[in-house]
């Protein structure tokens, strides 16, 4: 009873998202509830499943996200590289078509650190001449 199972990290500002690709008919289920259940906006929903809908394979996998960090953007854009990770593993004749859209690409940017003297990393406090 050994299924075949596709599995790939992906990673976006503090979040970390473990994804697992199993044969099935397009159900996604993020931390044991639903996807339409754990964001709460489209756009989300449509973020997380840009690799499924750019490789035609939205109804041929199901997909298992364990998502941990951050807050709910970045926790999208973490399962996104995920699927696009785990998609490469299952088969890797996407990768031209994932790359070119910069789903294996991680992003970088992170949150600036503060610094002393500042309020924030960047935010001076409020000058005053006397």
């Amino acid at each position: 009873m050994a299924t075949t199972r596709y599995y790939g990290t992906g990673r976006r500002k503090s979040s970390v998202a473990r994804v697992y690709l199993m044969p099935g008919t397009g159900k996604v289920t993020i931390n044991k509830k639903d996807m339409d259940d754990y964001f709460g906006f489209d756009t989300l929903k449509v973020i997380a499943r840009q690799p499924l809908e750019l490789t035609s394979t939205a109804d041929k996998f199901d997909v298992l996200v364990n998502v941990h960090g951050g807050g709910y953007t970045g926790q999208a854009g973490a399962i996104r590289h995920g699927i696009a990770r785990a998609l490469l593993e299952a088969d890797p004749e996407f990768r031209p078509v994932l790359k070119k859209a910069g789903f294996l690409t991680r992003d970088p940017r992170m949150k600036e650190r503060k610094k002393y003297g500042l309020k924030a990393a960047r935010r001076a406090p409020q000058f005053s001449k006397r």
